[in-house]
């Protein structure tokens, strides 16, 4: 566990000393002298280590994910805080939960310096730490869960909300790059991707964003699976909101209920594109509203349905 309450640290602490994210990688100080094949493959020789630093935080992570899944359950909801280039890979994990999974507001991102910092630099969004906690501070209950992202452990913005995130006695993770940060020490989970130095010293876009994107990835796709919001490797919780997803749902419902296209695409159509719901209509002979039911006593769960077959209803 993490010391949390951030105004007892010292406050100078990060700032007298060097964040392993702006160390000058030995093997990348010729860059600008390389042939075009050499640069590329300096670089992506460092992305490989991308891969490995989150292998070796996969048991931490596993925490982290049925943590967190653990607080969804009871109603709470998992945010993200984070700035620049942490913040904006945070916008696009959540951005994804409610197409992918059906999670209308269970994945919530903030960015400092939004909405501008979505495109482009907010100058001193990130050392803003009482935009940070006033953030936080509004949005939080003790249901929820909060990830704070940074690179280097020290954005001020990310430790605001944390600092608040405790108050509110929300579950708090921290994902970075260094594991003397300040955020390492402040969360309740530390996760440490340990990356190294970058290609170019200090541009954590690099493969410690790379590193960031799969992790989040990661726990917001392990977090839904163990929601019941996947059967199998299949969406039953898509939105359906395009051609090529339409297609895919009724290939789905037809899988599952083990009926055709078009007997697929009517129920979809009565169940108001609800995958999972036309896929119960199918197979328990229902109409909307009883599969409807049938998967809220289950916990909305498909497999716990489908499961319940075999037996009793």
């Amino acid at each position: 566990m993490g010391l949390s309450p951030l105004r007892n640290e010292n406050p100078t602490m990060d700032e007298t000393r060097i964040s392993q994210t702006e160390e000058l990688h030995p093997s990348t100080l010729d860059l600008d002298l390389l042939s075009t094949h050499d640069l590329l493959h300096r670089i992506n020789d460092e992305d490989r280590r991308a891969a490995w630093a989150v292998e070796r935080e996969i048991d931490v992570i596993a925490t982290a994910v049925d943590a967190i899944a653990e607080r969804l359950r009871t109603g709470g909801t998992l945010h993200y805080f984070g700035a620049g280039t942490s913040g904006r890979i945070a916008v696009l994990d959540a951005a994804e939960m409610r197409p992918t999974f059906g999670a209308d507001g269970m994945v919530v991102a903030h960015l400092a310096g939004a909405p501008q910092a979505l495109t482009s630099a907010v100058e001193g969004a990130e050392d803003d730490r009482a935009a940070g906690r006033a953030e936080a501070a509004g949005s939080l209950r003790p249901a929820d869960a909060v990830i704070g992202i940074s690179a280097s452990g020290r954005a001020a913005y990310v430790l605001g909300a944390i600092e608040a995130a405790f108050e509110t006695a929300a579950l708090t993770i921290g994902i970075t790059g260094d594991g003397d940060s300040s955020l390492a020490r402040a969360v309740q989970i530390p996760v440490v991707l340990r990356t190294g130095p970058e290609v170019i010293a200090g541009s954590t876009r690099m493969k410690a964003g790379a590193a960031l994107k799969m992790t989040l990835a990661m726990i917001s796709t392990a977090v839904m699976v163990k929601l019941g919001r996947v059967y199998g490797n299949l969406m039953v919780n898509m939105i359906a909101s395009n051609a090529k997803l339409r297609a895919r749902a009724e290939r789905i419902v037809a899988s599952l209920a083990a009926v055709d296209q078009a007997a697929a695409a009517s129920a979809l159509g009565q169940a108001r594109g609800e995958i999972d719901t036309a896929i119960v209509m199918l197979r328990c002979a229902c109409d909307p509203a009883q599969a409807r039911e049938r998967l809220a006593r289950s916990g909305h769960s498909l497999r716990a349905v489908l499961d319940g077959l075999r037996g009793p209803a």
